[in-house]
C-alpha cells in the first residue's frame, strides 16, 4: 500500500508545481525556499538537532510551550522547527525572534521518498516531533527504518480525518504503528486512532491551554484597545470564506455603540474582504494602517499576522470563526486564556471537545446561525454581569486544563 501511496504522490508532482504557482500569486513567500519542499537544503547545523513540525500558524503556536520546555530539559540540543506555509515559518520567526541561536527552521519535504530521504540525511535529528494530524507515511517509515525516534504530539482525528483515514485502512495501519508513540489531545481522539490500529496511545491534553500570553501581546492589545477608542469591542477571529458576508448581511457592523473588528484566518484574504466592505459601503479602516479608529469607522479590518493574542486582549467579546459554515471551526482556547466570553458556530468538529467543554463551563456560548449571532452579541455587549461572569470562567476552563507540555515531555524519549 505505500508503495501505490508513493506511485499515486508521484504522478501528482505536477500540479505541486501549478499548486505553488498559483498560491504565490496571493502569497509572494510561496516563491521562496522551493527547493527546501523536495529536499535540497543550505544551511548545516552542528548540535545535536530535535526536530518538531508544525505545519501552519496553529500548530506553531500551539508548539511553543513545547519546545521552550525541550530547550530547557535539553539544554544541549537545537531545535529544528519545520513547516508547510511560509505563514507558519514566519510565525515561527517571531515567536523565537530571541532565540535564533537555538532554534531554525525551514520547509518540511513533500513526501517523496528520496526527498525525505534527503531530509532525514541532511539534518540527522535525534527524535522527531509532528504536530496533530501530520501523518505521513513515508517519512514515518524512514524515521523508523533509520531508528529515528518518531512521535505524533498533540494529536487530534476529527470524525470526518477518521473516516477518510479508516478508507486507506493497511496504510493508515501501519503508519500508526510506527510511531513511537502518539499524544491524543482527548479521549474521543484517543478512542478514534485506536480504532484504526494504533498503540502506545496516551491522552495528554491540548498543548494550547499552555500557551501564556506574552507581556508584549498584552500590551499591544492596551495599544489596540486606546486605538479603538471607548466603543465596545466584537471581535470576530479567524473568519472564513464567506463568513464575512453572514456578518455584513446580519449587520454585525450596525450593533449600537460597538465597534467589529474583523480578522480573517488567512492573509492572502485581507485585500478580499477590504474589495467586500467598499462593495457594501461600509466604513472601515486597517489595522496597518495603525491610525486610531475615528467614530465613523464601523469595522477595523485586522490585516496584520502574529497580532491574534492583542486581539484577544483588546475586545470584549470574541466570535471564533470558521464555525458559522461547515469548515470544523477556529481555536477558542487563546481567547478563553485572555479571559474573554466567547461566541462559537454551529460547526466545530476540528475542536469538539475543547468547545464542548468551554459551553459547559459557561465560558462560551453556541449560535446556531449568523442571526443568531447578531442576537447574542447584542446580548452580550448589553449586559456587563453576564460578560463578567463568561470572563471568569473562560479563565478558569483555561487554568483548569493545562499541563500537556509536562505530560508530553514525560512521554518522550531518545
Amino acid at each position: 500500500m505505500r508503495i501505490l501511496y508513493s506511485l499515486l504522490i508521484l504522478l501528482a508532482l505536477p500540479f505541486i508545481g501549478v499548486r505553488l504557482c498559483w498560491r504565490a500569486r496571493r502569497q509572494p513567500a510561496y516563491r521562496k525556499h522551493v527547493g527546501e519542499r523536495f529536499g535540497y537544503y543550505d544551511a548545516y547545523e552542528t548540535k545535536p538537532l530535535i526536530w518538531l513540525h508544525a505545519v501552519s500558524v496553529g500548530e506553531t503556536r500551539a508548539a511553543e510551550p513545547l519546545v521552550r520546555a525541550l530547550l530547557e530539559k535539553y539544554p544541549g540540543q537545537h531545535i529544528l522547527l519545520t513547516h508547510m506555509t511560509p505563514t507558519g515559518r514566519e510565525t515561527s520567526e517571531a515567536l523565537f525572534a530571541a532565540d535564533t541561536d537555538k532554534v531554525t527552521r525551514c520547509y518540511l519535504p513533500y513526501d517523496y521518498p528520496g526527498a525525505v530521504a534527503r531530509f532525514l540525511n541532511h539534518y540527522q535529528p535525534c527524535v522527531g516531533i509532528l504536530m496533530e494530524t501530520e501523518i505521513w507515511p513515508n517519512l514515518v517509515h524512514a524515521c523508523r527504518a533509520r531508528a529515528t525516534p518518531i512521535y505524533l504530539a498533540n494529536a487530534r482525528l476529527s470524525e470526518k480525518s477518521f473516516a477518510g483515514y479508516r478508507r486507506v485502512g493497511s496504510l493508515t495501519l501501519h503508519t500508526l504503528r510506527s510511531f513511537n508513540a502518539i499524544a491524543a489531545q482527548s479521549v474521543a481522539d484517543a478512542q478514534r486512532f485506536k480504532a484504526l490500529g494504533a498503540v502506545n496511545v496516551a491522552i495528554t491534553g491540548n498543548l494550547k491551554f499552555d500557551v501564556a500570553p506574552s507581556p508584549v501581546q498584552r500590551m499591544l492589545g492596551e495599544h489596540l484597545r486606546e486605538c479603538f477608542g471607548a466603543r465596545r469591542v466584537l471581535l470576530a477571529a479567524s473568519t472564513r470564506e464567506g463568513e464575512e458576508l453572514l456578518l455584513i448581511n446580519n449587520k454585525l457592523y450596525d450593533i449600537p455603540g460597538a465597534l467589529l473588528v474583523i480578522v480573517p484566518r488567512h492573509p492572502q484574504r485581507f485585500d478580499d474582504v477590504a474589495a467586500l466592505l467598499d462593495h457594501h459601503h461600509i466604513s472601515y479602516q486597517r489595522r496597518s494602517a495603525n491610525e486610531a479608529v475615528g467614530n465613523e469607522t464601523r469595522v477595523l479590518l485586522g490585516d496584520t499576522m502574529g497580532e491574534m493574542i492583542a486581539y484577544y486582549a483588546a475586545c470584549d467579546i470574541a466570535f471564533i470563526g470558521g464555525s458559522l459554515l461547515p469548515l470544523g471551526g477556529q481555536n477558542l482556547i487563546e481567547a478563553c486564556a485572555m479571559g474573554k466570553p466567547v461566541l462559537i458556530g454551529p460547526h466545530t468538529h476540528n475542536f469538539a471537545e475543547a468547545t464542548e467543554q468551554a459551553i459547559t463551563a459557561g465560558a462560551a456560548v453556541r449560535v446556531m446561525d449568523a442571526a443568531d449571532l447578531q442576537r447574542k452579541a447584542v446580548a452580550l455587549l448589553d449586559s456587563p454581569k453576564v460578560t463578567e461572569r463568561m470572563s471568569a470562567a473562560a479563565l478558569a476552563f483555561s487554568n483548569q486544563h493545562r499541563g500537556a507540555t509536562v505530560r508530553l515531555l514525560e512521554l518522550i524519549r531518545f
